[in-house]
């Protein structure tokens, strides 16, 4: 083929989406992966697109801000939503997806594209020519200190935890019952979450053990700087904030009733099933760093979890990011290089979804430049045009992380008070402005589509 070959580098979320945007469009693309030659922190396995902690995208209705990120990618054909939903385990409102199924699906889409190259080796250096970085929160060291070098500038970085799975069958029901909040579920069973209830004793012993356990120890050039994202926070630093904060946070028990009693229970530890078996089941929010047999201790002071089978533990790791505010373009472009796009968590679109939506949008505008087009800006109207905007516009002294919110998009004018109706307002307003966007031809360049596969195909 004639057309320019693109090295994307990182075959995680963003890196696979922006590799199938790109070559769907007819570009050449060689995808290097640095798994399982050398492992991170986080990942278990050699399989692209893994998830190495929840195994939620979040809320499905488009009048939630995930909701409607997904929507968006869904009309612009995301594979990895696309393997996302072939994936699609109960979970209420939320789309879980099966860890092990979901990236075995993604896998084989790449793998079988005739215009993806699969490279299974560590990139050290910025690569010449078109390329797109996205090696994510967990870059290795040798290319995040030459991106250090390209940006002049250091790198800035917060802490993430993994919360700890556990078998079903080790889950003792009752005290533990299935339910999701305000029964939204999935219709597939009793109750797309396990709920593990405590009364008021019972939680603030917790917390007490909590506080208490033993935690691993950061290493020292790590600690010196010790930053963590809200959004990701471990449980051990939530109950240090204050003895309520996790009965406020994943603890919360709103919406769920104890059927022993028929009242909602002081504090609520949900589990949500990991896998397509649905033998694994994940605590919701329980990030943590505690040290492994303190988490035993621990987590099994919650009832129905005294005999819990632990099939992994919490840890935390450092990810990084870039100070995108002041390196990138609104189109994903370094600012001194035309041809260089960074996608993914690593410029700060938080989450699996935020990540996709960086990829896919880099795909499209490598593409476009390489069409001799200029790259397209999403209208801050839809969601990632609004993340983008964010990411990039942001005060880069205060620059953290951000998941898709609302709160990122302008505001409605008029302003609607009600939050349900401004939510469905806002998801209004953003389905008709990317319509609009992708009316006069943003999406596509000049290029036929030149391979199609659906998931059945891929799941064979």
């Amino acid at each position: 083929m004639s057309e320019p070959q693109v090295v994307v580098v990182g075959a995680g979320l963003a890196g696979c989406e922006a590799a199938w945007q790109l070559a769907q469009r007819g570009f050449r693309v060689r995808l290097f992966e640095m798994r399982p030659h050398r492992q991170t922190e986080a990942h278990q396995t050699d399989g692209f697109a893994e998830l190495v902690c929840s195994n939620s995208m979040g809320a499905q209705a488009i009048d939630r801000a995930l909701g409607l990120l997904k929507s968006e990618l869904r009309r612009l054909d995301s594979l990895i939503i696309r393997c996302a939903d072939a994936n699609a385990l109960p979970a209420g409102g939320a789309l879980a997806v099966g860890r092990e199924s979901f990236s075995a699906t993604v896998t084989s889409a790449i793998l079988a594209h005739p215009n993806i190259e699969v490279v299974r080796q560590e990139v050290s250096e910025v690569p010449e020519g078109p390329a797109i970085i996205a090696t994510g929160p967990l870059t290795s060291s040798a290319l995040a200190n030459r991106i250090g070098e390209l940006a002049g500038q250091n790198y800035l970085y917060f802490y993430d935890a993994l919360a700890p799975i556990v078998s079903l069958d080790s889950i003792r029901m009752p005290p533990a019952w299935r339910q999701s909040r305000y029964d939204r579920d999935s219709g597939e069973s009793e109750g797309d979450y396990i709920n593990c209830p405590m009364d008021k004793a019972e939680y603030e012993a917790f917390v007490q053990a909590v506080n208490e356990a033993d935690r691993i120890e950061l290493r020292q050039f790590e600690a010196e700087d010790e930053r963590f994202f809200e959004g990701c926070l471990p449980i051990e630093v939530l109950a240090g904030r204050d003895v309520q904060a996790l009965a406020f946070g994943p603890m919360r028990p709103v919406g769920l009733r104890d059927p022993r009693t028929g009242r909602r229970p002081h504090a609520v530890v949900q589990l949500r099933q990991d896998n397509l078996a649905g033998t694994l089941f994940n605590l919701v929010g329980f990030q943590t760093n505690m040290k492994w047999p303190e988490q035993r201790r621990v987590l099994r002071m919650i009832p129905g979890l005294e005999d819990a089978d632990f099939v992994r533990l919490g840890q935390m790791h450092r990810n990084t990011f870039i100070n995108s505010p002041t390196l990138l373009r609104p189109t994903l472009q370094w600012r001194q290089r035309d041809d260089l796009f960074f996608a993914g968590q690593i410029i700060g679109s938080e989450g699996y979804v935020g990540s996709t939506a960086g990829g896919l949008m880099a795909g499209i505008n490598m593409a476009r430049l390489l069409s001799g087009l200029t790259p397209a800006v999403l209208p801050e109207e839809t969601m990632m045009g609004a993340i983008f905007h964010y990411v990039t516009h942001a005060e880069p002294k205060e620059f953290q992380p951000m998941k898709a919110n609302f709160g990122l998009l302008p505001p409605l004018e008029p302003h609607v008070r009600n939050k349900r109706e401004r939510y469905q307002a806002y998801a209004d307003r953003a389905v008709m402005a990317l319509g609009q966007w992708l009316a006069v031809g943003n999406a596509l360049p000049a290029m036929k589509l030149t391979y199609e596969v659906d998931a059945e195909t891929v799941l064979e």
